[in-house]
């Protein structure tokens, strides 16, 4: 008993959140995922009710995930180094590592869309929809790959 109780791990213990070798990329990534995601909902909302305020909170949502794509990144390069000590990327991971680099970049495409009609006084280009959905079916098999590594996607 004392052995497995040796090898449990508390999940409260700040060491074992900041110091794990993923931990922070697992947590952190659920931010752009959930403001872009809520962003294109208040977009979407917002054209059809013709509602400024939900255009702003679709903004707002965008520079949030905007941003915390930089942390999401980097905690993701680091998992590698730590857990696989930077060895060849193959398979699921090298999947997973260039659709999350996609997935950024049409994060940061969007934004700019947004931030250029913004400063410009333009109107939102119709064309920034389909790429929305296409980033947001981007960033879901991105995630359900990620799911593998993790183990939450495996069977049993």
């Amino acid at each position: 008993m004392s052995s497995i109780r040796h090898l449990m791990v508390n999940p409260f213990d700040p060491k074992t959140a900041i110091f794990a070798k993923h931990a922070q990329h697992v947590v952190l990534i659920h931010f752009p995922i959930a403001l872009f995601i809520s962003a294109v909902v208040f977009d979407l909302i917002a054209q059809w009710k013709d509602r400024s305020g939900l255009a702003n909170a679709a903004y707002y949502n965008l520079v949030g995930a905007t941003i915390s794509t930089l942390p999401v990144l980097a905690t993701g390069i680091l998992a590698w180094q730590f857990q696989l000590e930077g060895q060849k990327l193959k398979g699921i991971l090298l999947m997973h590592l260039v659709l999350a680099c996609v997935s950024t970049v049409l994060i940061w495409l969007v934004w700019w869309l947004h931030f250029r009609a913004r400063r410009r006084t333009l109107v939102l280009p119709r064309y920034r929809l389909a790429v929305e959905f296409l980033a947001v079916g981007i960033i879901a098999l991105t995630g359900h790959l990620g799911g593998f590594l993790s183990g939450v996607n495996m069977p049993g």
